[in-house]
Formats: C-alpha cells, structure tokens, sequence
C-alpha cells in the first residue's frame, strides 16, 4: 500500500473514530432534552419538592463555592510559587478526591465528623452536629469541588513568568500587592476555568451528599439527589431535573470560555487586518 493510501486509510479511521464517540456522547444528552415537551418544563420545575432541591442546591452551592475561592487561591498561590519539601505529596493528596469513588468520600466524612470522629466528637461537645444536615452538604460539596479548583489554580499561578513577580518585589511592592496586582490578573483565566468546573463538579454532586448528608426533602435534597427520588415516581419529573442540570451546566462552561473566545476572536481579527 502506498503511503498516500495509507494517510487516507488513517484519516478515515480518525474520522470514524471521532463520528462514533461524537455520536455516544451526544445522542443521549439529545435524546434526554427532546423526551419531554418544552410546554410542560415549567409545571415539572415549579414542584415544591423540586423548587426546595433548587434552593438546597443553590444555597450548599454558592456557600462551598465561597469558601473554595477564599481558601483555595491563595493556598493554590503558595503551593505554586513556593518549593518546599513534601509538595509533590501535597499536590497529590489534593488531588486525591479527584479519583476518590464519591460514596467513599460521604465515608470518610462521616468518619472525621461524626459524632465519634476526631472533628465530630469536638463539634458534639459544643453542640454541634454535621452529618445530615445542610452543613453536611456545604462539606460534601466543598470535599469534591475543591479539587477541580486547586488543580487548575496551581496550574495557572505556576505558568506566571517568575521574572514579572520578582520585578515587582524589587520595585518595594509587597507579597500581598504582588499577589493582587500582577499574579492573580495573569492567573485569571486559568482561575475562572477551575472555579467553573469546581461549580459544574458540585451542582452535580450526588454520592458523597447522600452518604454524608441523607436525601431529606427541603433540608439536604439537592437537584441530582432529587432526580433519584423521582425516578421511580415520576419519570418525566426526573428528566425535568435533569434537563436542569444539563442546562446550568452547559452555561457554567460557555460562561468560562467566553473571555477565551472573546480574546482568539480579538486575534484572529487583528490578524486578518494585518493580512
């Protein structure tokens, strides 16, 4: 066989390849969002047991979302810009929960916090209990999510040109001007896309909440916890939630690329004039 035969048997084989796991992945999204009709999403959403997960899931949400933001870019910071001994390790155990089955993760948040667990038993002292409660899904939430974040933050601090920090230092700027000023502006793309999947990661979050916190109407029931109790009661309830959750997600991720597409739009413009 020629070669130039074998590059079009290779291409064709690319192209096959790409139309079968194009055509798998698309397929049941496509038919999940034409199984219901349109008319009918309204009364499925508006539901009091489907408008108390929309609640749920929103306020463990944007209450886990804060505290990865706050806890996480500036401990994402340090990890990237600093080298100390065992920070391989560290990167690894943060990334663990990644790969972590979502039912072992409830598990080991049980262990830590429940009630004879080395966090529970002090919080059961000052009459505080966790597990099965809407903190339990704020933590289940933050326990999953986190991940995403830090990965992708470490990522984006670590390709900063070291050069552009120390210039700035030499110039009297402090640690904390330097970080607020010049690395997280450079880390910004790389921070928003982290934050998005962290977000997508945790709307979607269904095995360690419901190991963690139970499936409890209106207290710790979030959308995708709701979609399993409506399953075998109302088929297209279910669909509706998940038609949803496929909606915010698809959002989540055009609204994380849309200052990328705005920035290689800007380019390909200034190139073309150029031409």
């Amino acid at each position: 066989m020629s070669t130039r035969r074998r590059n079009q048997a290779f291409l064709a084989a690319c192209v096959l390849a790409a139309v079968v796991l194009i055509a798998f992945l698309a397929i049941p999204l496509i038919a999940l969002v034409t199984s219901v009709a349109p008319g009918r999403l309204p009364d499925l959403l508006t539901s009091p047991q489907t408008l108390d997960a929309i609640r749920v899931t929103a306020e463990a949400n944007l209450i886990a979302d804060a505290l990865i933001l706050l806890l996480g870019t500036p401990a994402a910071y340090l990890i990237a810009r600093r080298s100390f001994a065992g920070r391989r390790a560290l990167i690894t155990l943060i990334e663990l929960p990644l790969v972590l089955p979502p039912a072992v993760a409830g598990i080991a948040l049980i262990v830590a916090f429940g009630p004879n667990g080395p966090f529970g038993e002090a919080l059961a002292s000052a009459g505080l209990t966790i597990p099965f409660t809407e903190m339990a899904v704020v933590l289940a939430v933050t326990f999953v999510a986190a991940p995403f974040y830090l990965r992708s933050a470490i990522s984006a601090f670590a390709a900063i040109d070291g050069h552009c920090l120390d210039a700035a230092r030499t110039l009297g700027a402090g640690h904390l001007r330097v970080f607020r000023r010049i690395a997280l502006p450079l880390a910004a793309e790389g921070l928003r896309s982290g934050w998005a999947l962290a977000f997508a990661r945790g709307v979607g979050e269904f095995g360690a909440t419901l190991v963690f916190a139970g499936s409890v109407a209106g207290v710790t029931q979030t959308l995708p916890l709701a979609v399993y109790a409506e399953l075998p009661v109302s088929l297209d309830s279910a669909i509706a939630i998940g038609i949803l959750l496929l909606a915010v997600s698809a959002a989540i991720l055009l609204l994380s690329k849309l200052p990328h597409l705005w920035t290689d739009s800007k380019s390909q413009s200034a190139t073309s004039s150029a031409i």
